[in-house]
């Protein structure tokens, strides 16, 4: 008799890493996405854009109704959310779209996690991949407010963007400061009980 448990989705395991290449092919967007900012094509760019959204809400349906869950996943998935944002952020400054000084806040606070995550790697151990509410609010209107900008030079339809644009850079700057407070208490706290234990194998 089968011990499986009921009502868990049934799903072939050679499919389980469907959501890691759907992301890498969202990766791979970042390129013509460059291009079509830099070129102004904001209609391609709004649509590429889009598509990348799809598939990143379709990895992680797919992750979550099938379990389909890996550590290369959740490294791959906000990368492929930051190397996108970033690319629209840069593209869209550089045509005078956005702020300069938001997208180097933007930027800033990315180098801030990429060189914090280094450092807990080579310091403490393998990367907890936990981002906070705070964090995950900041992306989803960094998010809002590029489709926002996108959807504004692609329709022709000026949109009232300073408010949000302040929004975004107040939220920013907030979750990367949330972000070094969190971190570098739990560097502490993980580096006093790994000295704890050490002291206490002696």
């Amino acid at each position: 008799m089968s011990t499986a448990p009921r009502n868990e989705p049934a799903a072939d395991s050679s499919l389980r890493h469907l959501p890691n290449l759907i992301t890498v092919l969202r990766i791979l967007l970042v390129p013509p996405l460059a291009l079509a900012l830099l070129d102004r094509a904001y209609v391609l760019a709004l649509t590429l854009t889009l598509i990348a959204g799809f598939s990143d809400a379709l990895d992680g349906f797919l992750a979550r109704h099938f379990r389909w869950h890996s550590r290369l996943g959740a490294l791959l998935d906000p990368l492929a959310d930051k190397l996108l944002l970033a690319t629209c952020f840069l593209g869209l400054s550089l045509n005078g779209a956005v702020p300069l000084t938001l997208t180097a806040l933007v930027l800033l606070r990315d180098a801030v996690i990429v060189g914090g995550a280094i450092a807990w790697q080579r310091v403490v151990g393998a990367v907890p991949v936990r981002p906070s509410l705070l964090s995950k609010a900041n992306t989803l209107l960094q998010i809002v407010y590029v489709l926002a900008v996108l959807s504004a030079h692609a329709l022709a339809h000026p949109l009232p963007l300073t408010v949000p644009a302040v929004a975004v850079g107040a939220l920013t700057l907030a979750s990367g400061v949330d972000y070094v407070v969190r971190w570098s208490l739990r560097a502490r706290n993980a580096l006093r009980i790994r000295h704890g234990e050490s002291q206490h194998g002696r």
